[in-house]
């Protein structure tokens, strides 16, 4: 039995870090850092007169490079706290000590420039990984597609800033070359997806019905025009799918199955060469705008943070479940939870499912004073361990640790080292009973001896 955390409280942690964790499943401890905002949020009212005031422009990462942002900014309109920070690798005051027009001008006196990260810890019942995604750098794959060569070639995350009411353009879906409208619009689907010889074996499974919409909003948006999608297969596997498919074909999308081997330039318009595998005959298709639909892969820094959570990863990167049906939210790692992207590519129905599943694994774990966990788990047996420790080098789960621990010799009280299993950490998966070369680590109720009865019983 594992005491699990008492008292569940609320604390809302932003622009943080995740330095270290220690500890086991009711029972974790973390190191959070809290990067230097350079803005003290305690003081600041979120007036936004500091990034108003602000000279610099920068290239905003929320809006996919299509509009800028200052070096004093929030995020995204939604952020909570809508507070700003100031983006050190930008701010001329950091970087050159000339400027601090957003502390002149700050009615809280807020900005601070000579704020520090600082690292604290706290105490958590359970951890939810919840690292969502990012897109394949495919432009560094597939240069044929002329990414950043041809300002008119974008990505779906691009279209969606671009005709999202808030987005840059005020929802108006233009070319990033002009401005103007587009009149012809090929959706490539697929591009990173489901090519093992350059990109990702899997299928994002988004792409198929977000091209669908952008094809519906290029249609309904702009008179006169023309959408063309290239595509290996369409999937719909959702609830209404397959009629918002047939919905956009009947609006007039053109769908074209086959790939598309190159992307040129030819005057101001853009050239889509490709293959039309139905018909068995070659295609070219004259666009103002092409719009790709990239693979999905984990976030950055995925690796580094399994290591520190200690929990593991799929072939392709993608945190790893349980069990893909029956604990698909939990880890191996007990107290640890999965919840939208991070575990593979899915859709904002199945994140939010997938996100509520989880905290109600959360919520179970934190109203139960006790837990009961898995009996068959490592043991090791003091008497015949000698401290190498080679376990606790291959222990997927970091359950072993050192112990020291005291015995009488000759008259005298001797010391030395142990491993010990911690009940909380360890899934019972057997590695540290492989390495042990002294015999002292066994799964309880599966020692030499315990297996040999059995066969002697079952021979009887």
């Amino acid at each position: 039995m594992v005491a699990a955390a008492q008292h569940p409280q609320i604390k809302l942690l932003t622009y943080c870090e995740l330095d270290e964790v220690n500890g086991y499943i009711g029972n974790f401890t973390v190191s959070i850092r809290q990067k230097s905002r350079y803005v003290d949020h305690d003081k600041c009212t979120g007036c936004g007169t500091c990034w108003e005031k602000c000279p610099s422009k920068i290239t905003s990462e929320y809006d996919q490079g299509l509009g800028t942002r200052k070096a004093i900014y929030v995020n995204f309109p939604q952020a909570v706290p809508n507070k700003p920070v100031i983006d050190a690798a930008n701010c001329r005051m950091l970087n050159s000590g000339k400027c601090g027009i957003c502390q002149k001008v700050c009615p809280t006196q807020a900005v601070d420039f000579e704020q520090e990260d600082s690292i604290f810890p706290e105490s958590v019942g359970a951890i939810v990984v919840a690292t969502g995604f990012d897109l394949l750098a495919w432009d560094k794959v597939y240069g044929e597609y002329g990414y950043g060569k041809y300002p008119d070639v974008i990505t779906g995350l691009q279209f969606e800033r671009m005709s999202n009411a808030s987005g840059p353009t005020g929802g108006k879906i233009v070319r990033p070359s002009d401005g103007k409208e587009p009149k012809n619009v090929v959706f490539i689907k697929c591009v990173g997806s489901r090519d093992e010889s350059k990109g990702k074996e899997y299928c994002s499974r988004t792409c198929c019905m977000y091209t669908a919409k952008h094809a519906h909003q290029v249609l309904e948006k702009i008179s006169d025009s023309q959408a063309f999608v290239f595509y290996m297969d369409v999937r719909t596997p959702g609830k209404a799918y397959e009629e918002f498919y047939q919905r956009s074909v009947q609006e007039g999308a053109q769908y074209i199955r086959g790939r598309v081997s190159k992307i040129y330039l030819k005057g101001n318009r853009l050239i889509v060469k490709a293959a039309d595998t139905l018909l068995g005959r070659p295609v070219e298709v004259e666009a103002d705008m092409v719009v790709l639909a990239t693979a999905m892969i984990p976030s950055e820094g995925h690796a580094e943070l399994a290591q520190t959570v200690g929990i593991t990863v799929d072939k392709d990167g993608f945190f790893q479940e349980a069990h893909p049906k029956l604990r698909p939210v939990e880890t191996n790692t007990a107290g640890v939870f999965l919840a939208g992207n991070c575990q593979g590519p899915k859709d904002i129905p199945d994140t939010v499912a997938q996100s509520g599943s989880a905290a109600s694994k959360v919520l179970a774990l934190m109203s139960q004073d006790e837990l009961s966990m898995d009996p068959m788990i490592s043991n090791i047996d003091e008497e015949f361990c000698s401290g190498c420790l080679s376990c606790q080098a291959v222990c997927p789960y970091r359950a072993i640790q050192p112990e020291t621990v005291t015995y009488r010799q000759g008259g005298q009280t001797m010391e030395r080292t142990v491993a010990a299993v911690n009940s909380g950490l360890c899934q019972g998966c057997g590695a540290c009973t492989v390495v042990c070369r002294s015999g002292a680590a066994n799964l309880k109720g599966f020692s030499n001896e315990q297996l040999l009865a059995e066969v002697n019983a079952i021979c009887r």
